[in-house]
């Protein structure tokens, strides 16, 4: 196979009819293409994908390039911006020698353009409307990811949210949950904690510890009302283009476990709700899961298959996932044989670790007319192996590619005018104040209040004290039930009180445990 022939092989490869996304230009014997494009078909995008490469070759930009076609074709997307730097999608890009010079080499034709965004943030914490979760929707399992519990623990915070469930008892926020788990391991919930089975009073103090743990962190304000209804992700502007959610992660960003979990919740919100559309001909929402080597290190074997389960079946609903991440090692296999689209960035081959990594990264590519081992050392900034899976649903042709320069600003805009464009959003006022209606911290509250007049005057029908001495007062601590001390130590009761549906004493939990919701 000659070099002409061989390129003009893969140019063909990616000359689809539909509508597609231009991603660059093939490069061939050190040369730029631009008559040959390398192209993802929209229809493809909820096939899912993977973005890899080393630190530094060019992934943030590569989705940025990716978020604004997808938006220029109303198709909505999610971005995860953990370092900061993907606010710049909002505004127009800034023409300089470079980009000039990057344009010309790939056949575009570059116009400064900003794309309709909105910016959230983990609680409040940052620049963004405050995304929370209440903790019955989070669920048992994503909640045991974030507190570090093990596989028995995992089980038995499961039973937890269970008895929570069947008692009526809403977990909303943290100091629900905690004060449920409390009244479990008290005097008065003794035999409640005994009828659950398989819950033992050692492992629910080590959950209880370990929620107390993690408020003392300032993790509180990720949990709570109102609840972010993901729904909000699928809208478009005025003018067609689809709206560019933007989650502000460097408030976070020092943690991982968290936010990269958080980001599993929202994906699995969205498959509880959406319908099944089939093959549509262009996706409903792109998902880019940034840093997505966080969501696997250490994760449990049901958390695993969770993940899995939900990549597999979430295509059908119309979303399309794609990890982003350093190796294409850093995802199970059973994930990353369902992502059909690989933009691979440039590999580092250091060490004996990363020659390893490097040789495990070329077999997971269609066989090439690239010695993909020395290409992928050897790429530069903004340059990457393709394969996408073509309109048919076959493997296109490896190919070595330039990439476009994004239309937007590559960096982030002024926190101020971050701030701005959060204050004007519709959905500010919808999700900006914190609300902490009646739920199990409040029902329990109330239960141990009403419970202690009749504990009193039983106390005194039962230890009546010898004539001629003093009765012997109680301690103030020892007056009041485990539950009394962790539910009303310095806690506030509700500030307001919100109109909203109240969960079922049944509530059907999916994938993760999480709970499913009424929109």
């Amino acid at each position: 196979m000659n070099e002409s022939t061989s390129a003009a092989g893969i140019a063909a490869g990616y000359a689809f009819t539909g509508p597609a996304l231009d991603l660059g230009a093939v490069l061939w014997d050190g040369a730029c293409l631009p008559a040959a494009p390398v192209r993802i078909p929209l229809p493809m995008l909820n096939r899912h994908g993977l973005v890899a490469g080393a630190t530094g070759t060019g992934k943030t930009k590569t989705l940025q390039l990716i978020a604004e076609q997808l938006s220029a074709q109303g198709v909505p997307v999610f971005l995860a911006d953990v370092k900061g730097d993907l606010s710049g999608i909002s505004a127009p890009g800034t023409a300089s020698d470079r980009v000039r010079a990057r344009a010309s080499e790939v056949g575009q034709k570059w116009t400064a353009t900003g794309f309709p965004a909105e910016f959230y943030a983990l609680g409040g914490l940052g620049h963004g409307i405050p995304l929370r979760a209440t903790v019955t929707s989070f669920g048992p399992l994503l909640l045991s990811k974030v507190l570090g519990l093990n596989r028995t623990q995992e089980q038995s915070l499961g039973l937890v949210f269970h008895y929570a469930d069947q008692k009526g008892l809403e977990l909303l926020d943290l100091k629900d949950l905690r004060s449920v788990v409390a009244f479990l391991t008290s005097d008065d919930g003794k035999a409640e904690l005994k009828a659950l089975g398989g819950l033992s009073t050692a492992t629910a103090g080590v959950i209880l510890r370990s929620l107390t743990a993690f408020e003392a962190q300032g993790m509180a304000s990720f949990f709570g009302e109102p609840e972010f209804d993901t729904a909000e992700f699928l809208r478009t502007a005025s003018d067609g283009r689809g709206i560019v959610s933007v989650l502000e992660l460097p408030a976070v960003q020092d943690k991982p476990q968290l936010f990269s979990t958080f980001l599993m919740w929202l994906l699995a919100d969205l498959f509880h709700d959406l319908p099944e559309v089939g093959d549509a001909d262009r996706p409903k929402l792109v998902f880019f899961f940034d840093e997505a080597h966080l969501l696997f290190d250490d994760a449990s074997k049901a958390f695993l298959d969770s993940i899995t389960q939900t990549v597999r079946l979430i295509r059908s609903k119309g979303i399309g996932v794609f990890f982003v991440t350093q190796t294409p090692k850093d995802v199970p296999g059973e994930v990353l044989g369902q992502l059909g689209n690989r933009v691979q960035h440039a590999l580092r081959a250091f060490t004996p670790d990363d020659q390893k990594a490097l040789k495990a990264t070329v077999k997971t590519f269609p066989d090439s007319a690239y010695d993909l081992e020395e290409l992928l050392t050897g790429l530069g900034t903004g340059e990457a192996v393709v394969t996408v899976l073509s309109e048919r649903g076959a493997p296109t042709p490896v190919a070595a590619t330039r990439l476009r320069a994004p239309e937007s600003l590559m960096g982030p805009v002024d926190g101020a005018e971050l701030d701005r464009a959060v204050q004007a959003s519709p959905l500010h006022d919808r999700y900006a104040q914190a609300v902490d209606r009646e739920s199990a911290f409040e029902k329990l509250a109330a239960r141990a209040e009403a419970a202690a007049p009749t504990d009193a005057k039983s106390a005194a029908r039962t230890a009546r004290p010898t004539p001629g001495t003093k009765p012997e007062r109680p301690a103030p601590d020892a007056q009041r039930s485990v539950v009394e001390q962790v539910v009303g130590s310095g806690m506030f009761k509700s500030l307001a009180r919100s109109v909203g549906t109240q969960i079922g004493r049944e509530i059907t939990r999916s994938l993760f445990g999480t709970a499913r919701r009424r929109r």
